[in-house]
């Protein structure tokens, strides 16, 4: 299943047993990709994981 990916316009393959909240990287931009749905199919960029301190 083809996307375009959001942040250069490549066209981004999902594979064949993809996952919702599964995450991907674009080969042309290198962003880290999350499936956002697969029907229809559609991604977002990942959100960038924050450092927990345990506070």
């Amino acid at each position: 299943m083809p996307v375009s990916c959001p942040v250069c316009d490549a066209v981004v393959s999902l594979p064949a047993d993809a996952v919702v909240s599964e995450l991907l990287r674009c080969r042309d931009c290198g962003t880290e990709l999350e499936i956002e749905s697969l029907t229809p199919p559609k991604v977002r960029e990942a959100p960038v994981a924050e450092e927990d301190w345990g506070q």
